[in-house]
């Protein structure tokens, strides 16, 4: 699909395309990544997206058409009503904290994210899209890093689940 999006952009001088990927193609790096750190994404969605990145910078390229890449850091807010455990973890445990589940955490929780309001990624994200140069890659995320668990201990209290969090590999 992004291939025969980008060879209806050919021969448009006017077009900007715009690619909204995930600060995930870094893999494990220091939280905030900065748009020059290394990527080195280790999971499946991670992998494509990096994938999809270097084939749109490649083709842009080649074919003279401008770009911006925007990742995203952890997007939260009110109303995703797709969440999982894979996708929006933070909100999926608190679903299941509210309903006093027993809920799995990778690691103890004691690894960095970096959390961005959906309204204020959305305020980024015309910001870039209006002011940004072409041919660049920006990272839209809140550059705090915070501790997951803290996150989770935090959340638990001010719901006052009765859920145990379970350290996993």
């Amino acid at each position: 699909v992004l291939i025969e999006t980008l060879e209806k952009c050919k021969g448009n001088s006017d077009i900007v395309f715009n690619f909204i990927s995930s600060w995930f193609v870094y893999g494990k790096t220091d939280v905030p990544a900065h748009e020059s750190s290394y990527c080195n994404p280790t999971g499946f969605y991670s992998i494509t997206k990096r994938c999809a990145e270097q084939l749109l910078i490649s083709y842009c390229k080649t074919f003279n058409i401008k770009y911006r890449i925007l990742r995203l850091a952890n997007v939260v807010g009110k109303g995703d009503k797709k969440v999982s455990s894979q996708k929006n973890a933070l909100q999926f445990i608190i679903n299941e904290m509210k309903e006093n589940k027993d809920v799995n955490i990778y690691d103890n929780g004691n690894f960095n994210r970096d959390y961005i309001h959906v309204e204020d990624a959305a305020n980024a994200i015309h910001l870039v899209i209006s002011k940004g140069e072409i041919n660049n890659i920006y990272n839209v995320s809140n550059g705090e890093p915070v501790l997951f668990k803290n996150i989770i201990k935090y959340a638990r209290k001010k719901i006052k689940s009765k859920s145990k969090l379970i350290s996993i590999a």
